[in-house]
Parts: C-alpha cells; sequence; structure tokens
C-alpha cells in the first residue's frame, strides 16, 4: 500500500501542476556569484553558485560543475557574478520600536502605537541594510514582539526578530524612565525589585512572547540620574533572574557598563553583556572562562557627541559619553587581544536605524581582524542566538539569507555599509544595480 501510495504522488507532480513537487520548482532560485566568503575558515572562493529552493540553500559549489547538477531549468537565474557574497548580517542589539531622533524629554512625546508604526520603517530599514537578524533588546508594550509576528507571517518585511519585551531594571534605574517628576507617578513596566519580583517579570515577559530577557545591571549614558558605573540589581537578584530564564529556556542579555556590574552579571550566569564599557581585566578573564558573549557598541559613541544634542540627549547623558566613548573602545581592544567571544551589536536605535554596517571598521580598527569582525555578526551572533543551525552561514540546510557587495570587505569594511543585494528566507528584498 504505501509503494502505491508513493507511486501515486509521483505521477500526479508530474502531471498536476499544482503539486507540491511543481511549486518547488517555482520557487527555485540558482544564484552566480563573483566570490563567496566562508565565515567558518575566512576563505574566499571564486566563481561559485547557489541554489535555493524555498526558504532554504539547497546546495553550493564551484560554477564548473554546474552543468553536472541536475537543477530545474525553470529556476530563477540571478547574476551577482560582479559582487561578493555572505551570509545574512546579524546585530545583538538594537531598538527598532520607536523614532531614533527623540531622545530626552522628546521621546515623552511618543506613544506606543507612534513607536510601533516607526518600528515597522525602521525594520525595513534595517533589512536593506542586510542585517536579516536582530535581537531588539527593549520595546515598550511588547511592541517588539508584535513587530516580529507581523515580519514572520508576511505582513511588513524586516528581519527575524529575537524580541525581549520590557527590560527589566530596578526602580529609579536605567531601564525606569526618570523624566517625570513624581506627581506623575510614572514606573517603566519591567521595573522590579526583589528575587521573586523579578522573576515575576520574566515569567510575565516569557507569558507575551519574549525570545530573550534583558535586564540593567548598571546605569547608563542616556537615562537621566544615573551613574554609569553604579552596580543595579545585586547578585541575587540577577541570579534570580538568570536561573528563571534558564527554566523557562531564554537566554540573558545584560545592560552594563561598570567593572562591579558586568562582573556581577557575569558570575551570575548571563550569556551576554551590552556595552561592557569598563570592563575590567579581572571582567575579561571571567567573561572568557565563563565563554560570555561581549556585545560593546563601540560606533555610537561617534553619533551621540556629534548629533546627539540635536536629537535632544540630555547634557547629562552628553557629559557622561565624553568619559565613555573612548574608555570603552580601549577595553574592546583589551578584551579582543584576550580572544573573548565576541558579538556585533550596535544599540541601533540610539542612531537612525541602517547604519549598523558602520560599526565593522571600527571593530577592525580597535583591534579584530576583519574576518574576525564579520564572524561577529554572522557565526558569533548565531550561535549566542541559539540559531546555529539554521543561519549564519552559507551552508546546504541553512535559510537563503545572502547579501552581496560591490567590494570583498576583508579589504575594504565600508563595503558593508552599503550592501546591494538582500535576500531573506530564499526571497529577494533588494536587488543588485
Amino acid at each position: 500500500m504505501r509503494q502505491l501510495k508513493s507511486m501515486l504522488l509521483c505521477f500526479a507532480a508530474a502531471f498536476i501542476p499544482n503539486t507540491v513537487a511543481a511549486q518547488e520548482v517555482v520557487d527555485a532560485k540558482l544564484i552566480k556569484a563573483g566570490h563567496i566568503i566562508n565565515v567558518e575558515t575566512g576563505r574566499v572562493t571564486a566563481r561559485q553558485y547557489i541554489y535555493v529552493e524555498g526558504d532554504r540553500i539547497k546546495d553550493i559549489g564551484p560554477l564548473a560543475e554546474l552543468s553536472n547538477k541536475d537543477l530545474p531549468e525553470t529556476a530563477e537565474q540571478i547574476d551577482l557574478l560582479n559582487y561578493t557574497l555572505l551570509p545574512g548580517l546579524m546585530d545583538s542589539h538594537v531598538h527598532l520600536i520607536g523614532n531614533a531622533n527623540l531622545h530626552g524629554y522628546n521621546s515623552l512625546k511618543e506613544s506606543t502605537p507612534s513607536a510601533a508604526i516607526h518600528g515597522v520603517a525602521n525594520a525595513k530599514t534595517t533589512l536593506m541594510a542586510g542585517f536579516t537578524t536582530v535581537r531588539n533588546l527593549g520595546a515598550p508594550g511588547f511592541a517588539d514582539i508584535d513587530l516580529m509576528n507581523a515580519i514572520d507571517d508576511g505582513t511588513v518585511p524586516g528581519p527575524r526578530i529575537i524580541p525581549a519585551g520590557r527590560s527589566l531594571g530596578i526602580t529609579g534605574g536605567h531601564c525606569d524612565n526618570n523624566l517625570l517628576p513624581f506627581e506623575a507617578k510614572v514606573t517603566a513596566g519591567g521595573v522590579a525589585d526583589g528575587p521573586w519580583a523579578v522573576r515575576a517579570k520574566v515569567r510575565e515577559n516569557n507569558k507575551y512572547g519574549a525570545k530573550v530577557i534583558k535586564f540593567c545591571g548598571t546605569g547608563g549614558v542616556l537615562s537621566k540620574g544615573t551613574k554609569i558605573g553604579a552596580q543595579q540589581f545585586s547578585f541575587e537578584e540577577m541570579k534570580a533572574i538568570v536561573d528563571e530564564a534558564d527554566l523557562l529556556g531564554l537566554k540573558v542579555a545584560v545592560h552594563a557598563h561598570g567593572e562591579d556590574g558586568i562582573n556581577t552579571a557575569i558570575k551570575a550566569g548571563v550569556d551576554s553583556v551590552e556595552h561592557a564599557s569598563f570592563i575590567s581585566d579581572e571582567g575579561i578573564r571571567l567573561a572568557k572562562r565563563n565563554g560570555t558573549y561581549l556585545s560593546m557598541d563601540i560606533y555610537v559613541s561617534d553619533y551621540i557627541l556629534s548629533e546627539g544634542e540635536a536629537a535632544g540627549i540630555l547634557e547629562e547623558s552628553l557629559a557622561k559619553e565624553r568619559i565613555v566613548g573612548k574608555k570603552q573602545r580601549e577595553r574592546f581592544k583589551a578584551a579582543a587581544k584576550a580572544g573573548v567571544k565576541m558579538a556585533f551589536g550596535t544599540d541601533a536605535g540610539v542612531y537612525p536605524h541602517g547604519q549598523n554596517g558602520r560599526q565593522m571598521q571600527y571593530m577592525v580598527d580597535w583591534g579584530l581582524s576583519p574576518i574576525q569582525a564579520i564572524q561577529a555578526a554572522t557565526i558569533n551572533n548565531a550561535t549566542l542566538f541559539g540559531v546555529s543551525e539554521e543561519t549564519g552561514s552559507l551552508n546546504a540546510g541553512k535559510f537563503a539569507d545572502i547579501i552581496a557587495v560591490g567590494e570583498n570587505p576583508l579589504e575594504n569594511m565600508k563595503a558593508l555599509e552599503k550592501v546591494d543585494f538582500v535576500m531573506k528566507g530564499g526571497v529577494v528584498y533588494k536587488t543588485a544595480p
């Protein structure tokens, strides 16, 4: 009976155009590439092909062997022989929800629906810049989760999103809203104090669809009234967050600038430290020993200090950034030299979206090799996100997340600031000129 059923299916596929087999042929694409960067080995190979069927890469190899392949003649041909191809890039720290031009008191006039509308535009801009997967580390009203769902069901274009929902923080801390007076009685949705209270917030985020937990372990640059280096949350509270997230199968990212907060969070078991501006040598040793990723946004300082005032960033915050920027880059260099795992995270949303690729050159200037910087934005982030089986490199079986640039970025990292071709999940969103 099973053999008869198989024969009937083959017969249907041959004569009925609407069968699954016929549809797979219709969805086929054959990309001819001038060069491909293997992000796992750093090797660049010339004149290659990538065969895509549906949303996956089915085969990849030298163009010289293409004539020996039994590929469907109906496959769409995509000529990228004048380009260098690599996997879609990944950003470990963005804030898609909101208007990136509103900071400080200007941000108070933005409603959650307005922020969500800007999020739709920001998601498309991010995708067109070549970033096919991002972690969104904090958003009001769980709007990043709704945006993820809208992208996943094809309602709007954008990268794959790993959303955090509401960021967790202490009363009056970096993840609270400290701009309004006492009479307004405004407290951010992720604020909690005490081990059981923070566990409840982790559970709430999980309830509404968060895929990663983000909490604020120190003060921050852009928050009113917080000290950059001051630790927020005790070890017991941080451990409660990490343990509860672990029970729910969620990874944890911590915002942390100061040495004490960084070290305490690493000891509590976080998966990544965001910013890590004043990480000490001890913190670098801890991160390396524990396999903790550092996601250090070493480009954003330039934007804050050159254009931040016009966007409404408070003088208090500008003063803090003048202290943070250079020190963070120096500590990035020390961590890179020590061989700590590096993620590519930019804090896009502090500056306008789509400029994420500008950080690549900064990472090379401050200690990484070109291939290490690209690995941070591909296979490293894929591993940190827990999606390395699905994306992060160009291999058969993985999502067809592919970008192309006009120059070899290993020779000119600025090539990644202007991506010419973008495919996500087998769908072409940006065609090469």
